[in-house]
């Protein structure tokens, strides 16, 4: 069973390709800047109006971007599915000063970028000029996709579809799509759409970012030996930690890393453990908010991912930097392997 498994970040993607014959620690692994990034350099190159075409993608400084851009004198032309990358709302998009394209117009002479977290062509072309092979049996992507309702903001829609998910407690394998990733997860149905138009026949398992990590934490060795715990992913935009029993999700909050302290975060972490943590308090200080359904016995260690992993270190807890097939890394992408692997006895 050959695997592509795809974690994108904000800071960075990261790939492995994975091959069930071989060890975990065998497999080809590639941590490249995120998609925001490298589109925001070519931007940078570009002396020219720009038309956006792709789909709807993570954007990280790509707003910072096109405005920067736009303040040169120049014109930034974007199709309707990439432009909600910059707002859902295509208005507000406007209200920037970004044309939205018509079809009836021409757009000859301006600089074409194509949009979209995914881009297997270059990512084949790439393998395949190591003399690897790029023929794969299952593909498994990770985006943070927040969901988008025009009636609700992000926050309390994001939280409002955790809470339906997690009406028991649930292995963190079990937040893994194939096939039905419904339409509000727009930045995943883009990535669906990217790969179709790619010529990628095998369906993708997609999977939140955050529930990825918190999927391959449980694969460390350390972890591996816990029952009771809490596994925290500290990226650079969010944090999130899901209290862990039984190999099932307890309960969960996630808040902005950057409005996060030591102090504060053992104080979230503990009363997440208690089971009393309330979405009101997380989201009220500024953060996505909490579910809870079950207090755990006792926190024998915490589980702890991601980039900004070293706030960790500012706590009194017990911890661990998760190492799933001895690579900090790769804890995302072994999170979508063992789903795989998990929910679909392959």
């Amino acid at each position: 069973m050959r695997i592509l498994s795809i974690d994108v970040g904000k800071g960075t993607q990261d790939i492995m390709v994975y091959d069930s014959t071989k060890e975990i620690e065998n497999s080809i692994k590639l941590v490249l800047p995120s998609p925001h990034l490298y589109i925001g350099q070519i931007m940078a190159d570009v002396e020219n109006d720009i038309y956006f075409n792709g789909e709807i993608m993570g954007g990280g400084n790509l707003k910072k971007r096109i405005l920067e851009h736009m303040d040169k004198g120049y014109k930034v032309v974007m199709e309707e599915r990439c432009a909600k990358t910059i707002r859902d709302n295509l208005k507000e998009v406007e209200s920037l000063g970004i044309e939205i394209a018509d079809s009836s117009k021409s757009y000859c002479g301006y600089t074409k970028i194509t949009l979209g977290d995914i881009d297997i062509t270059k990512l084949a072309e790439f393998l395949i000029g190591y003399d690897l092979n790029f023929d794969f049996d299952k593909i498994a992507i990770a985006v943070q996709d927040h969901g988008h309702n025009d009636n609700m903001g992000d926050r309390d829609f994001r939280f409002e579809k955790i809470r339906e998910k997690l009406t028991e407690p649930l292995e963190p394998e079990k937040f893994g799509m194939c096939g039905n990733v419904p339409e509000y997860y727009s930045r995943m149905k883009g990535v669906e759409k990217r790969l179709e138009d790619e010529g990628i026949e095998i369906e993708p398992l997609l999977m939140d970012t955050k529930f990825a990590s918190i999927a391959g934490m449980q694969y460390d060795e350390v972890a591996e030996r816990l029952n009771s715990y809490i596994a925290i992913d500290i990226g650079n935009g969010h944090t999130t930690a899901a209290s862990i029993e039984d190999g099932k999700i307890q309960g969960l909050f996630e808040h902005h890393t950057s409005a996060l302290t030591g102090e504060s975060l053992e104080k979230y972490i503990k009363r997440l453990a208690e089971g009393v943590i309330t979405n009101e308090e997380v989201y009220n200080d500024h953060g996505h908010g909490a579910h809870v359904l079950n207090p755990i016995s006792k926190i024998e260690k915490v589980i702890v991912a991601g980039p900004k992993r070293e706030l960790i270190e500012k706590t009194n807890l017990d911890w661990h930097h998760a190492c799933p097939g001895g690579d900090v890394m790769m804890t995302g992408t072994i999170g979508l392997i063992k789903t795989i692997e998990k929910e679909y006895n392959v």
